[in-house]
């Protein structure tokens, strides 16, 4: 990590097109924003835009903006993303997963650096700094022939790999610091501590959601924690419902659940039933406590209470 943030410092001093591969949630908004605040570009706009599932004839209008009548709808001049980025930093994100229309589109603003508005004939130009992420080998998408080779070379100025958290042990503790003093500032708590097993939790999770999960993690504990110390139970990691693992029963390998048990085919593995199980996880970690539950959750405590009704028995 120490040498990626080297080699972004070094990036940020020039206009060199950077390409930031790493899991979901390894932070690499985090990294586009920090190398555009170190560039001479700091004091204009960075323009972020997530390239994925959206349709070609919206993704033209985002990036590129539109005139008023240009289609059903459009009441009024828009300006686009490259025209809202120029002289600044604009952030592909999950540029992979692009279609090739978009692919090509793009390609032409970089080669030449000139775009029209979706419905206008007049030629506007951009000088917009180009930052991408993936969470997946574009060299890899070429390979396959799911990303064209031509712009790969356009945006492969320098790629800077982030790595998983799991493999960022060490920095756990200070990032861990760091995210529960936000976090008790956001619920008005003063927590000053962390019980040395509460701490042993947490360094040995695997962390597959990263800093989003840690975040999210240490959201969570401080909630749950009514004094100055953050103890082992309250500690409490979403239920792991990845089937990809196995485990040895009766001599065979069955798939099986985050919770390693078996994974029985008359389970209902419905999106409602989980969001029922879900409900009733948060709940009973909140010691049931509809208002933290509600927080949690992000929902209405009568939204809440008419999930209760259906999930948790009485």
């Amino acid at each position: 990590m120490a040498r990626c943030l080297q080699l972004a410092a070094l990036a940020a001093k020039s206009d060199v097109p950077v390409v930031l591969l790493g899991e979901t949630g390894t932070g690499k908004t985090l990294l586009a924003h920090a190398i555009h605040n170190s560039s001479t570009r700091a004091g204009r706009s960075f323009i972020a835009f997530n390239a994925s599932a959206i349709s070609d004839t919206l993704l033209e209008s985002q990036l590129f903006g539109h005139e008023r009548g240009a289609f059903t709808g459009a009441q009024q001049t828009v300006k686009g993303k490259f025209e809202l980025a120029d002289g600044g930093t604009l952030f592909l994100d999950e540029i992979s997963e692009m279609s090739p229309l978009a692919q090509v589109k793009i390609l032409r603003v970089l080669e030449y650096g000139e775009f029209e508005r979706l419905g206008s004939e007049r030629m506007l130009t951009s000088n917009a700094r180009i930052i991408c992420a993936s969470n997946c080998s574009l060299r890899e998408r070429v390979r396959l022939g799911k990303f064209r080779e031509d712009l790969y070379q356009r945006l492969n100025g320098l790629t800077l790999l982030i790595p998983p958290l799991r493999e960022r042990v060490q920095e756990l503790p200070a990032l861990i610091a760091a995210e529960l003093k936000a976090a008790g500032l956001k619920e008005g708590k003063n927590i000053t501590a962390i019980h040395p097993e509460a701490m042993e939790k947490l360094l040995h999770h695997e962390w597959r959601g990263n800093l989003r999960e840690l975040s999210h993690t240490v959201r969570a504990m401080t909630l749950f924690c009514n004094g100055s110390v953050i103890l082992p139970e309250h500690v409490v990691f979403p239920p792991d419902l990845e089937t990809d693992r196995t485990r040895t029963d009766n001599g065979k390998s069955v798939p099986v659940l985050g919770n390693n048990q078996p994974q029985n085919p008359a389970i209902d593995l419905s999106l409602t039933s989980a969001v029922r199980r879900h409900v009733r996880f948060v709940f009973e970690q909140a010691n049931q406590n509809q208002r933290r539950a509600a927080k949690l959750l992000g929902i209405s405590r009568s939204t809440l209470a008419r999930h209760l009704r259906n999930v948790v028995p009485k």
